[in-house]
């Protein structure tokens, strides 16, 4: 009963401010509720996790609810409120029959005003970031560090009508707040800044940018990251260090590390409805500690024509860095922090698929390959479907991966699957379909297939050979209300 009176407590303190603050402010409210069952056959390409020491569910029903209120001053100054229930599995957590644990969190809070007489923007506290993408449509997010909230300093300015300056300040984390746990000081911050330069034309656009962080040695790197209920393991640790990090003595060398990032996206509209995108960067940290080291880079190429009134085909090719067969010279993929990127929903990618858990978590960074896609595919009123095939093979030498897994311990640093060698490749088909019941009711039904074919010596003889006993199947079906 206490966790209902909390629960029921924090929805009164939202409604009960936005009726107090109405006579003086505009209350705007928008959200979402997303209710699904995922079902699942050989999950992982095994029906395991990555360690093949837990056995996947065939079905799990999932529950979401996001809440997002405005508190509208003038045209000039408003504060975002955000609370969620994000992703519980039914009869679990918040979902738990009588005795609910409380699962409520705030994933946005921020302060958003214009400085008077001009257009300048500033955006401070938990918001969400995206570093720029030639098409959130086509490609979801920037894979360096998008598709995420976090707690930042933004300001927006415009210098004319076709170009503007966008710069801000993150603090990634700060593992021990306002005091260190001893009586020195130490370096327990991950700080991010950034640049981002929009160029818009008539027919085409340009978005260089720029970002730096710096590391400090005592951060907490095994933070989780990624917005799905998906076990892939993903941490700010193995997105963002070589496999070297875990050679005694472990960690960076430095007390701060720096990284840094640099690229462009590009998107050309001109031949409409011929349309083209393109992105393109490179990034390096710890550049000065030998081993320890990352760098590489990673780019996309994209098209699509829209001028079919049935279905609008896209193509997407990509490439990225991978491992050599060393160690000693650090990582050749480029370190990355948190991303979604996938180019057409691909059942490979954790990108835009409307339900989460629904992907098979491959890491865009080590691989290359294409998808392939009829989106928006229309011949009746208020139904539309997507078709897609993807293919990928990784950039990686084995054994580095085989190193990493004997380093670092099988499926903690590198995954089957999620992480492929030169010598392996996945593939997969998704077929999504939405039905709008209403203008805000949707039934929505994805399906998806993948195939893997994987080195025994990299992963060994039990999970690659679970992995030929039959494909990866999953069928997520449910419902998504906005309003």
């Amino acid at each position: 009963m206490k966790r209902f009176a909390s629960i029921a407590l924090l929805f009164a303190m939202v409604f009960g401010f936005a009726a107090i603050a109405a006579a003086a402010t505009e209350v705007k409210m928008t959200g979402d509720a997303r209710i699904h069952a995922n079902f699942w056959s050989d999950i992982n390409y095994t029906g395991w996790n990555a360690k093949g020491t837990n056995t996947g569910d065939p079905l799990t029903i999932w529950e979401r609810f996001r809440l997002r209120s405005d508190f509208i001053a003038n045209e000039g100054l408003k504060f975002r409120f955000g609370i969620r229930v994000n992703n519980k599995a039914w009869g679990n957590d918040t979902f738990t029959v009588d005795n609910p644990a409380t699962s409520i969190d705030v994933y946005q809070a921020y302060l958003q005003f214009k400085w008077p007489s001009t257009n300048v923007e500033f955006t401070v506290g938990l918001q969400d970031i995206d570093l720029p993408i030639s098409s959130s449509a086509l490609l979801n997010s920037n894979p360096v560090f998008g598709g995420t909230r976090a707690a930042a300093a933004v300001v927006s300015v415009p210098v004319t009508d076709q170009f503007k300056a966008v710069a801000g300040f993150t603090r990634l984390l700060d593992t021990n707040k306002d005091f260190d746990t001893t009586t020195r000081q130490v370096a327990d911050e991950f700080d991010g800044y950034f640049l981002v330069l929009p160029i818009t034309l008539d027919g085409f656009s340009a978005t260089p940018w720029g970002m730096v962080a710096v590391a400090g040695r005592d951060a907490g790197y095994s933070t989780t990251v990624g917005s799905s209920p998906r076990y892939t393991d993903q941490s700010l640790a193995t997105n963002l260090a070589s496999a070297a990090y875990m050679l005694s003595p472990s960690g960076f060398k430095q007390a701060q590390t720096v990284f840094w990032w640099a690229g462009s996206s590009f998107a050309v509209t001109a031949l409409d409805p011929f349309k083209f995108y393109a992105d393109v960067m490179y990034g390096e940290g710890a550049g000065n500690q030998g081993s320890r080291q990352r760098k590489g880079m990673f780019f996309d190429v994209a098209a699509e024509y829209t001028g079919l009134d049935l279905l609008t085909p896209q193509l997407t090719f990509w490439y990225s860095t991978g491992e050599n067969g060393s160690m000693r010279d650090g990582s050749e993929r480029m370190p990355t922090v948190v991303g979604s990127w996938g180019p057409s929903t691909s059942f490979l990618f954790d990108s835009s698929q409307a339900f989460a858990g629904g992907h098979m978590g491959l890491n865009p960074m080590g691989s290359m390959g294409f998808a392939f896609s009829l989106n928006k595919i229309s011949f009746i009123q208020d139904l539309t479907h997507r078709l897609t095939f993807s293919y990928a093979r990784g950039t990686n030498q084995a054994r580095a991966l085989r190193d990493a897994n004997a380093l670092w311990g099988l499926g903690n640093y590198v995954q089957m699957g999620r992480d492929l060698t030169v010598n392996e490749y996945v593939m997969a088909v998704n077929f999504d379909n939405q039905y709008n019941i209403y203008e805000n009711l949707a039934a929505i039904v994805e399906a998806g297939w993948a195939h893997g074919d994987f080195q025994s010596s990299v992963w060994g003889r039990r999970l690659v050979n679970q992995s030929k006993d039959g494909d990866a199947w999953k069928v997520a079906f449910g419902l998504q209300y906005k309003f």
